[in-house]
């Protein structure tokens, strides 16, 4: 019975859960974040090379 009281009173797994939920919420957030910046980006160095002219060429 005293195991199940310690237990109950225990709460460093609870704290690491949290911990764990945490770290799991923000790497959902850095993924979402760097998946649409991603897009955002690949498209403006897309447009870059689209308007660059070859070396040597007059503008």
């Amino acid at each position: 019975m005293t195991f199940f009281k310690n237990l109950v009173r225990d709460e460093q797994g609870a704290t690491a859960i949290e911990y764990g939920l945490i770290a799991a919420l923000i790497a959902v957030a850095a993924i979402t974040a760097m998946t649409s910046l991603g897009g955002t980006l690949s498209q403006t160095f897309q447009d870059v090379n689209d308007n660059m002219t070859p070396g040597g060429a007059a503008a």
